[in-house]
């Protein structure tokens, strides 16, 4: 995890989820997730987007030309937990996929013109949108 990460989780946990850090706001989740291939538990802070059936979330990783290493560990093990504000909550992961994704991926290039960006540096790489949804 790096240092940027870990200073952004500790910030969550000290203000109830509200980060200042990079004008995060209200808008992370923190998402604990197990290995796909180790099976040890991962956190990762993450962008989430309300949604009526739970959060979306983009596996962006900034554009890189790859996902980031989450993104296989819910493909691999689906249910997993995060943290909302003060809360811990056992989600489900599924991608979101079909006629259902442009208007997913929509509400995170309306949020930021950075998502427009990533998807630009991703070049040929499709960024995921999943939906995590309570259970």
């Amino acid at each position: 995890m790096s240092d940027l990460d870990r200073q952004i989780i500790a910030e969550f946990r000290a203000n109830d989820g509200h980060v200042e850090t990079m004008g995060f706001g209200d808008s992370l989740v923190i998402l604990h997730s197990t290995g796909a291939r180790t099976g040890t538990e991962r956190v990762n802070p993450v962008l989430a987007i309300p949604a009526d059936d739970g959060w979306l979330i983009a596996a962006s990783k900034a554009g890189a030309p790859d996902n980031p290493g989450w993104y296989a560990n819910l493909l691999a093990h689906p249910d997993v937990t995060i943290e909302v504000g003060a809360d811990t909550i056992d989600v489900t992961a599924s991608e979101v996929v079909g006629d259902d994704y442009p208007a997913a991926w929509a509400r995170f290039t309306s949020r930021s013109p950075a998502f427009e960006r990533y998807a630009e540096q991703a070049g040929a790489r499709h960024i995921p949108v999943l939906l995590l949804t309570p259970r």
